[in-house]
């Protein structure tokens, strides 16, 4: 990796900040990562088996309760539902492993590198949107053989593997500010337990009607709700206005809260 970097940086006479030394360095940095990733067993586990496995179990144990209680399929909610927590469950690991290269000082000796310091991250939020899309193509495609169908063409279908992204990545715009600011991976996976109760107060879990009335407007509003809410009305039709409006507000609110801390962190972290 540091041979590649530095082939890159010395194969022309550019200067550091240059936009060609830039993609050059984002791209090493981004096959590094996930290089890093396919040969990680736990974010193996995390992004890809535990989803499906998540999907079967869902299919199996409440699925046709489900679909007798609302008259639809199950599955154009938990595939939904389940991309989503696959999208935030490997940011976390991802910012466990953010975390262990900076105490290990993986993150100082990259700074001392001439390359674009920009870069780092830039690859990792590229890696990050690699990483969410192929775990949702794998719960798209294990759901499709349960049974779920995109039912509104392509050009929805194309937007429904958006939306993971899209929250994924702003979930973890969340997680690497955290990661760069403390060497406590406790804290990074303490957002486990707030991924595991939006899962399970989502509509994605059970229909909205199924929670008790007060809860209902703070499950209708979450953020994993209303990922869930948007994805099914671009499988299945429906509403969409609405959904998609609060996950972009969402999601952008925090990319707009969180990038800049991220950033500063990712900064102070990879000078010490």
């Amino acid at each position: 990796m540091v041979t590649a970097l530095t082939t890159a940086a010395e194969g022309a006479p550019r200067a550091e900040n240059s936009a060609a030394t830039l993609v050059s360095n984002v791209s090493v940095q981004t096959q590094r990562l996930l290089l890093r990733w396919l040969r990680n067993p736990v974010a193996l586990l995390e992004t890809l088996v535990i989803p499906c496995l998540l999907l079967l179990m869902l299919d199996i144990v409440v699925g046709g309760q489900i679909e007798r209680f609302t008259g639809e399929d199950a599955l154009f909610g938990s595939v939904p539902m389940v991309a989503s927590v696959g999208a935030l469950s490997g940011a976390v690991t991802a910012g466990v492993m953010l975390g262990r290269e900076r105490e290990a000082g993986l993150l100082a000796r990259f700074w001392v590198l001439p390359v674009h310091r920009a870069s780092g991250l830039i690859a990792r939020v590229l890696a990050e949107g690699c990483r969410i899309l192929a775990g949702t193509l794998v719960v798209v495609l294990v759901g499709y053989l349960l049974g779920f169908r995109f039912r509104q063409g392509l050009l929805p279908a194309l937007a429904f593997v958006g939306v993971p992204v899209l929250f994924g990545l702003a979930f973890a715009t969340l997680v690497t500010a955290v990661a760069v600011f403390t060497a406590r991976t406790v804290l990074v996976e303490g957002i486990t337990i707030l991924s595991t109760l939006l899962m399970f107060f989502s509509t994605g879990f059970v229909p909205l009607i199924a929670f008790p009335e007060w809860i209902q407007p703070i499950v209708r509003n979450q953020p994993m709700s209303a990922a869930v809410d948007t994805m099914k009305a671009l499988a299945l039709g429906g509403p969409l206005a609405r959904p998609l409006t609060l996950i972009l507000a969402w999601s952008l609110g925090a990319v707009l809260l969180c990038a800049v801390p991220a950033a500063i962190g990712y900064r102070r972290a990879s000078r010490r």
